[in-house]
């Protein structure tokens, strides 16, 4: 396929997979009537039901709201035009959430991963209960603040910087030494003493460094230039030009490495280091080449050996790849960034993407769709999928011109 004709076919298949998507997402009845309900086995395509216990209906994860909320915010913009139908439930949708998630953040100052049929936080069995430490802060304080500060740009302006200073205190979280990765148990000091050194906290709030610049807000965006400039010197190893999961150790996640790839692209000017550039660029290139075992990105493998470290892929890491190899192709017209790109979504829409059911499998191995879930068995609001093929659409737009 011609360049140009790859680009055109890539934005149509972007948009229409989106608006497919959005479209069952809002049809579906809500939860507790206002929140996300994405609560379906993408293998069988069957609603989960109480049986499923974590993955019932009786429980909610903060996490999908908050990723689900910013996600609304962006399609409504973008449908407007295209399908101002959809574009309309999405604005109204994305206003009832954040209400919803405004109230549920403001009884405690936080957000929670997961919270039981009473709407108290609720963490695993086996995990010791305490009460949760209000100066520590988690990934779905992430989530959600991100959720926040992009509606209330669009239909709360009054109210923003209220959000935008949540938003700055799990950032300072991250770089205080405050910020809890393990969410299966209360946030509290005695979980932060061992925890490990990973770059997923910063390669995450490099994500609202793009959001910030969206709305308005490019100086509080300014802490991404620390964010990656410590993820490239603690977890970058120079002879493989792949990211360790955690400083020193072996293991990376390509998918993530790739997810970092793409949230420095969204926030870099289009004057950035050129050096920085072709760094991301090799960050890309070799994750995704010793990452991709098809049917696509293995989630983790060493550094030393090449080798896969597990058998499982997951869908998330495809979209995010469309979306970096789109925003480095629109920077370096490189030959082999492009072929990622197009490596990458053919990989996405033949093996993974369900266009009957609106939904990608969860997770693939080379035997086909496994029943494994990556972090919340509630399907993707749109997030990984739905904003990285978003960005992807608007690049491709740009390039057929």
């Amino acid at each position: 396929m011609a360049t140009n004709g790859f680009f055109e076919q890539a934005r149509q298949t972007y948009d229409t997979a989106n608006a497919s998507c959005l479209n069952w997402m809002l049809d579906r009845a809500a939860l507790k009537g206002v929140f996300l309900n994405t609560k379906v086995n993408s293998i069988t395509g069957l609603n989960y039901t109480d049986a499923d216990e974590r993955r019932g209906p009786d429980w909610l994860y903060g996490w999908i709201q908050g990723r689900g909320l910013e996600a609304l915010c962006a399609h409504s913009v973008y449908f407007q035009t295209q399908f101002p139908g959809l574009g309309l439930r999405s604005n109204q949708r994305a206003q009832a959430l954040y209400k919803a998630i405004g109230h549920l953040v403001e009884k405690t100052g936080h957000a929670y991963f997961c919270y039981d049929k009473n709407m108290q936080p609720a963490w695993s069995n086996d995990k010791v209960h305490v009460s949760p430490d209000p100066s520590i802060y988690t990934y779905s304080d992430a989530f959600c603040a991100k959720g926040l500060v992009a509606a209330a740009a669009q239909h709360d302006v009054g109210n923003l910087s209220h959000h935008l200073s949540y938003l700055a205190r799990v950032i300072q979280s991250v770089e205080d030494g405050f910020f809890q990765m393990d969410e299966t148990a209360p946030p509290h000091p005695s979980n932060l003493l061992n925890q490990k050194r990973s770059f997923g906290p910063y390669m995450i709030l490099l994500g609202a460094a793009g959001l910030l610049k969206n709305v308005g807000h490019s100086t509080e965006a300014d802490f991404a230039y620390r964010f990656i400039d410590i993820v490239l010197k603690r977890h970058l190893d120079l002879e493989s030009y792949l990211l360790c999961d955690v400083e020193k150790e072996d293991e990376c996640n390509p998918g993530h490495a790739i997810e970092f790839v793409g949230f420095a692209l969204e926030f870099l000017p289009h004057d950035a280091d050129p050096a920085l550039v072709k760094t991301l660029e090799k960050i890309l290139l070799n994750s995704f080449e010793k990452g991709f075992k098809k049917p696509g990105i293995c989630l983790s493998l060493s550094i030393q050996t090449g080798l896969s470290l597990s058998p499982n892929c997951p869908w998330w890491s495809l979209p995010e790849t469309i979306r970096a190899a789109a925003l480095l192709y629109e920077r370096t017209q490189s030959s082999k960034v492009l072929e990622v790109w197009k490596t990458a979504h053919q990989a996405f829409f033949e093996l993974y993407w369900q266009q009957p059911k609106s939904m990608a499998y969860q997770t693939m191995t080379s035997q086909g769709p496994v029943d494994f879930v990556p972090a919340t068995p509630d399907l993707d609001p749109g997030y990984h999928t739905g904003l990285s093929l978003l960005c992807a659409s608007k690049v491709a737009a740009q390039l057929s011109m």
